[in-house]
């Protein structure tokens, strides 16, 4: 309760009281209909059909069903959503846990050939699923985030009672500003714990060295691998030629100057004072700011008062490219510290798709890549600004080839390849 109280006054800070009501209530009300849909007899009997038909005539090696409510059909479409695509596409049926008020999914609903949406507020979709798994001989996982606060210890532990074997995604530093909370949520603190304890059982994926090195310490390399974020490289190919942008981009566009723009999440780890910094000392230049407010950080900054700094507010996975390829150069400029450490930012592979110079801050995972240049302080992020801007393509091809080259060493299709071989590792030694 005090983990629900805590999160409940981050999303007013972060949302105001009037819209974080409303998605409470919009909430309450997605679980309320999935109740009514679950005691629809003629429409179970149907899910268990369908069920029937895709468990029985599907081509896959495994199943794994990946439990958060993050949702599909969201404007953010990150790593959940990838990984999960990819490994449909890689012999694996994926059951992709959404909820009617994300995604308006009733019960089932096929996403892809091997990619199957389920809303588990449906109790009875839930019961059903899980009954015909149960007779299926073939290898099956459950895929959790490390910061997933929904599901209990108990209920983890009856998964693997019932033959199924965790995949758990170490995403991200274990912190209360990652939660909203006060203190980590019992239910991530108890799930960590239990996969430093459950080496046979529990498959870790990390996203960072920094994440590498502490389990490495704490439990060792025993089913571990490091499979950091990724890009879809073909999707940030295709812009959209004669793609119509909303009326404020289209005047900042209008002004000809060199755009420095950042997509993603505002929070307190974003630099605010090295983008104030750039703003005043560059007044040529237009920086645009797309994405989330995690907090209210972004406003207590006052930035958005600066003439030459435009806050466009969220665009979808689809449009965004549109927006990203008219930036001059792509920024993350995030301030040091243990979460930014243990950061893998899944926006510097789309930058380097979209073939953009890019300028971050010293992150443990941006230094590692030769395209990236590395600012250690503001003065030194408004002179690599300067210079991104002068890299031409005809005179510079060796660093846009460096960008290709790191883009395609780095799909979302290569990170699942590592994924699946550690499962398919542990499968072969299990037949031997």
């Amino acid at each position: 309760m005090k983990d629900k109280l805590s999160k409940f006054i981050s999303l007013i800070k972060k949302y105001g009281l009037i819209t974080t009501i409303k998605k409470v209530i919009g909430y309450i009300l997605s679980g309320f209909i999935s109740f009514l849909d679950s005691i629809n007899v003629l429409q179970n009997k149907k899910i268990s059909e369908q069920l029937d038909d895709i468990i029985n005539k599907s081509e896959y090696e495994r199943i794994i069903i990946w439990r958060s409510t993050f949702g599909w059909n969201v404007p953010l479409f990150q790593r959940p959503q990838h990984i999960s695509l990819n490994l449909s596409r890689q012999k694996c049926l994926v059951f992709y846990e959404v909820t009617h008020f994300t995604d308006k999914v009733k019960n089932i609903k096929k996403q892809d050939k091997n990619l199957i949406l389920i809303n588990f507020e449906n109790k009875m979709a839930k019961k059903i699923l899980f009954s015909k798994l149960k007779h299926i001989s073939k290898p099956k996982y459950i895929q959790i985030y490390s910061t997933d606060w929904n599901m209990k210890l108990e209920e983890l532990k009856n998964y693997i009672a019932n033959g199924y074997k965790i995949i758990y995604e170490y995403i991200d530093e274990i912190n209360p500003i990652l939660t909203g909370t006060k203190e980590v949520p019992i239910n991530i603190q108890e799930k960590y714990k239990y996969m430093l304890e459950d080496k046979k059982n529990v498959f870790v994926v990390v996203t960072a060295d920094k994440l590498k090195e502490d389990i490495e310490a704490k439990r060792g390399t025993e089913n571990l691998v490091f499979a950091c974020n990724g890009v879809d490289y073909e999707h940030y190919q295709n812009i959209y030629a004669n793609f119509k942008f909303d009326t404020e981009f289209q005047e900042i566009l209008a002004e000809k100057k060199p755009i420095i723009g950042y997509y993603g999440a505002f929070a307190s780890w974003f630099d605010y004072e090295m983008i104030r910094k750039l703003a005043t000392d560059r007044p040529q230049y237009n920086i645009v700011l797309i994405g989330t407010k995690y907090d209210d950080t972004l406003e207590k900054s006052g930035i958005e008062q600066l003439s030459n700094v435009h806050f466009l507010g969220t665009k979808s996975y689809n449009v965004l490219k549109n927006y990203a390829n008219k930036f001059n150069v792509c920024t993350v400029p995030f301030i040091i510290n243990d979460i930014t450490k243990a950061t893998s930012p899944l926006k510097i592979f789309e930058y380097m798709a979209l073939g953009k110079p890019i300028v971050t801050t010293a992150m443990d995972e941006c230094i590692k890549y030769k395209s990236i240049f590395i600012a250690n302080n503001k003065e030194e992020f408004v002179k690599l600004i300067d210079m991104a801007l002068k890299l031409d393509k005809t005179k510079n091809e060796q660093y846009y080839n460096t960008l290709r080259k790191e883009a395609l060493e780095n799909t979302w299709q290569h990170k699942t390849e590592e994924i699946l071989q550690l499962l398919k590792n542990d499968e072969i030694k299990n037949k031997e």
